[in-house]
């Protein structure tokens, strides 16, 4: 394994760290180690997500209609608009 070293973390992000190390309850460096991992979808058996995963599919077909039934609208063209 390498060591590494990171310089001039800005303050905010260091106390992001500090925040996310005391949620996880983990030592910072597993903590950073862990955020690089799930970032760039290393050495953690999943894939690299944009958090939308869960979210797909999970409509009921009634809610599928319903919101097809609300988007409609934003297909029609104005022809006064495009005059």
């Amino acid at each position: 394994m390498k060591t590494m070293t990171i310089r001039n973390v800005p303050a905010e992000l260091s106390a992001a760290l500090e925040a996310e190390k005391r949620r996880r309850g983990l030592s910072l460096n597993r903590t950073v180690l862990s955020l690089m991992q799930e970032a760039l979808g290393v050495s953690t058996g999943r894939r690299r997500s944009n958090g939308l995963r869960s979210l797909a599919g999970s409509w009921s077909e009634d809610e599928f209609r319903r919101f097809e039934q609300a988007v409609a609208p934003l297909s029609e063209i104005d022809e006064d608009l495009w005059k």
